[in-house]
Order: C-alpha cells, then structure tokens, then sequence
C-alpha cells in the first residue's frame, strides 16, 4: 500500500496517522510504503478500499519501512 494512496483516501496524514493507531510524524517516516502491519490494518477497516498487497513489500529493505 503506497503512503500517498492512503493520506488521499484519509484526506490528510493527521487523519492517516489517527486510523493507523500511530502519531502524525510517524506516517512522515513510512517513506514509500505504508508499513505491512499497518497496511493490513488500513485494509481491514477500510474493509478494502485500501488494498494490502504483501507482493510490493517483497524484496525491499525493512530498515526504513516498519516505523510503528
């Protein structure tokens, strides 16, 4: 799930950070991609809308990715 398809959606990253369950700088951090735990998340109460895909999440590095 890319970052800037779920600050859409949410309207803003305030809004974005709050459904994840982290703090607004937080979703700063996620860079490209939404972390995969929260991405799941983010599927499930959008019950779809936001797609999690564990394909785009393969073969990339998870130093910079899995904040909160």
């Amino acid at each position: 799930m890319f970052t800037s398809e779920a600050i859409k959606h949410f309207g803003s990253k305030k809004k974005l950070a709050e459904a994840a369950g982290v703090k607004a700088p937080t979703v700063y951090a996620w860079g490209e991609l939404v972390p995969e735990g929260k991405a799941a998340r983010l599927a499930l109460i959008t019950e779809g809308v936001l797609k999690y895909d564990p394909e785009a999440y393969k073969n990339r590095s998870h130093s910079t990715h899995d904040a909160a």
